[in-house]
């Protein structure tokens, strides 16, 4: 049982590299204690899934899709957006936290991701609360804006998307997401990178650490949030829209 709630040491390997806390010791006992016990099948088929592409590092990890499904719930949110799809693997955590009648709109630049992982949602009955939409966010958040039963409708949004369309999101976001909802970023800590924390990283890693920077700094001074960065995975901040 232990064996199969850890999941392939491939897997293990990806996971260590999406926390901030002091050990990997640390950090597998909070996964072997609290959150793989507690994790659907279909989640964990999914992660091992994902952490056999070439990209698995860019998918959330296991503790801070069980922290976004509790806070889902919490908000009893019904209708969500997603900004970043990759394998599904956030998606299908929104979909099983929503409601029977709850929808999530997922958008990405690139279809063949979500195709991996898409059987696996499948066969999870909630395909039926996801609606995929492929191509660049931005021109489809703006079609959302032009139709106004869409505006202010949205309960939640997550974005893992890229960096430098980081605020374009946000203030599209504010437009669809209600005031009192909620709006998420990941990665705002950014491998450490934000803190001048310079480790063995990709140049495209570090060439983005400019734009997280400026969303961190624009999203403390924006007076029509409410926020909170919190130190799970690679950074993930919350935004309550007040106006």
């Amino acid at each position: 049982m232990a064996e199969n709630n850890q999941g392939t040491s491939q897997n293990a390997n990806v996971e260590t590299q999406k926390h901030l806390l002091q050990s990997d010791a640390l950090y597998q006992y909070i996964l072997e204690t609290s959150v793989y016990p507690r994790e659907p099948e279909c989640l964990k088929e999914l992660r091992d899934l994902t952490a056999k592409h070439p990209h698995a590092i860019i998918a959330i990890p296991a503790h801070e899709a069980q922290f976004l499904m509790l806070l889902l719930k919490l908000i009893n949110a019904k209708k969500t957006l997603e900004i970043g799809v990759f394998t599904g693997y956030s998606l299908l955590c929104t979909a099983l936290a929503l409601p029977t009648d709850g929808k999530v709109i997922g958008i990405d630049i690139n279809r063949e991701p979500y195709d991996l992982g898409r059987p696996i949602i499948e066969s999870a009955g909630i395909a039926h609360k996801i609606d995929f939409r492929e191509g660049p966010a931005l021109p489809i958040l703006d079609e959302f804006i032009q139709h106004e039963e869409m505006v202010g409708c949205f309960d939640f949004a997550f974005v893992d998307a890229d960096k430098h369309n980081a605020l374009n999101y946000h203030e599209r976001l504010l437009r669809l997401v209600k005031i009192g909802g909620l709006i998420c970023f990941d990665n705002s800590l950014w491998c450490g990178t934000v803190a001048g924390c310079v480790a063995t990283l990709p140049e495209q890693v570090i060439n983005a650490t400019h734009y997280v920077i400026e969303l961190n700094k624009a999203l403390a001074a924006d007076k029509r949030i409410e926020i909170c960065q919190l130190p799970i995975g690679d950074g993930l901040t919350l935004c309550r829209r007040i106006s």
